[in-house]
């Protein structure tokens, strides 16, 4: 297992990620869980849930199985490329023009004048997408060559560039602040692809690219194109569970008391820390790997790697949940509890966070398992196992959110994440999990998660006479 290239790309992303937390104590701060603070975070939440998509999903888990066996290349990417960015460029031109009836589809339970006000956001916000889409074919090109250390690291650019947004406006009012925001994310998108073409140079890569355009006419890869089509509309559906998730219970949250999509946002950032410098990290070294390593036949190779990566998920990822629940109070009062932030809003904060943190161990073990799948082919398998999770997920919304508030669609959330846990498992073999549990670091496992929440319980306590 390439623990050294692991280590690099969570380092990358622990540094990507704590950059997003001090963006988001700014926010907090500035715009607090209210009416302007609810608007950003949903004209921000579809090109970032298609960010989640390509950078995290569906096109890198299609693309790379597809590049690896591709015998032109050059020719299969920039093909590729040019037919995605077209796309995406038109569909942003599209949102341009007519911004209301998507903002409307992201907040259904919103009046017009609240619409009307967040549409002009929601046009800004959305050609991050288009700037994203390049960041993430180029970081696939690098991932090829495993190097991850770039891309990791690129996000805290974005949060940078927001910070400063922050930082230049947080005295204005929020209407400006939220526009500031807005551009700021478009700046944070062009310095993300900056980098990633320095680095590709560095890597002679733009020689492919520019031999790929000069003998794009090469009918040899039409054949690779439909079979990248074929891999690319079920691994949406397979690897987005979560994000489809999140975005269904944003618009859900927009019926709830005011306020709720905020919460939701805060409280997920937090558990998206673990999942992304431990479980993100990991897929992301590991899938080129496996790939090359089942196209050569080298299953053992490839299995060998799991049984590594899983226990020191399990580990990692096991600590982290335990962490979150029980000292969810404190994590949030230290991150958000100041200037327009309340205690009351922490104790909100805190009751999602929790309901989230249920299923960081699922989640995580999930997107190692779907490794497989994906890199044997497996797309629509993959696909059919998170439509059971997201059937689950949103009908347990449904219940949940009138009795449990926002609290009620983080646990649904999470609800979904095991149902997506057990049916990956299943198809990637239970005879292979369950000869991974049968080493005796089951019972390390165990031990170490009962002590370890033992001492949390009691340091939380000790916190809390403190803080209160």
């Amino acid at each position: 297992m390439r623990l050294k290239s692991i280590f690099t790309n969570s380092f990358g992303i622990l540094f990507s990620r704590i950059t997003g937390l001090g963006r988001d104590v700014l926010m907090a701060s500035a715009l607090g869980a209210s009416v302007w603070s609810d608007m950003f975070f949903v004209a921000f939440k579809l090109p970032n849930l298609f960010r989640r998509i390509f950078a995290e999903g569906a096109f890198t888990q299609a693309f790379m199985p597809s590049f690896v066996a591709s015998r032109h290349k050059g020719v299969f990417a920039t093909a590729i490329f040019l037919r995605f960015l077209l796309f995406l460029m038109a569909f942003s031109l599209l949102i341009t023009f007519f911004p209301e009836p998507i903002t409307k589809l992201l907040a259904w339970g919103w009046d017009a004048e609240q619409i009307a006000t967040t549409a002009p956001l929601t046009s800004i916000n959305f050609w991050y997408l288009d700037l994203i889409f390049i960041v993430t074919f180029l970081a696939t090109l690098l991932q090829y060559k495993e190097h991850f250390a770039t891309t990791a690291m690129s996000t805290a650019l974005l949060n940078i560039s927001m910070i400063t947004a922050l930082w230049l406006y947080m005295r204005e009012d929020p209407k400006t602040v939220a526009y500031a925001l807005s551009f700021a994310v478009l700046i944070g998108g062009a310095l993300q692809i900056s980098v990633h073409l320095i680095t590709l140079y560095n890597f002679k890569l733009h020689r492919l690219l520019l031999g790929g355009w000069k003998y794009r006419k090469v009918k040899d890869v039409e054949e690779e194109k439909k079979h990248f089509n074929s891999l690319f509309i079920p691994g949406i559906l397979g690897n987005s569970t979560p994000q489809i998730s999140a975005f269904i219970d944003t618009i859900l949250a927009t019926f709830l008391m005011t306020g709720s999509v905020s919460y939701l946002f805060y409280a997920n950032r937090v558990f998206q820390l673990p999942l992304a410098i431990i479980a993100i990290a990991t897929a992301t070294v590991l899938f080129p790997a496996v790939s090359k390593a089942l196209k050569n036949n080298h299953e053992t190779e490839a299995y060998k790697n799991l049984n590594q990566a899983f226990w020191l998920l399990a580990f990692l990822l096991g600590a982290s949940m335990i962490g979150g629940i029980l000292l969810a109070e404190p994590i949030v009062w230290l991150l958000f509890e100041r200037g327009k932030f309340t205690s009351m809003q922490t104790l909100e904060t805190v009751n999602v966070l929790r309901m989230y943190m249920i299923g960081l161990l699922p989640f995580g073990l999930a997107k190692l398992f779907s490794l497989f799948l994906y890199a044997s082919h497996r797309h629509k398998k993959a696909a059919k196992i998170a439509v059971y999770s997201l059937i689950t997920s949103v009908s347990f919304s449904l219940i949940l959110m009138h009795p449990l508030g926002a609290s009620g669609l983080a646990l649904a959330g999470s609800i979904g994440g095991w149902v997506l846990f057990i049916f990956t498992v299943k198809e990637v073999g239970t005879n292979r999990f369950l000869d991974i549990i049968k080493s005796k670091r089951s019972f390390y496992f165990v031990g170490m998660m009962l002590v370890f929440s033992a001492m949390m319980y009691f340091l939380n306590a000790w916190i809390l006479t403190f803080i209160r």
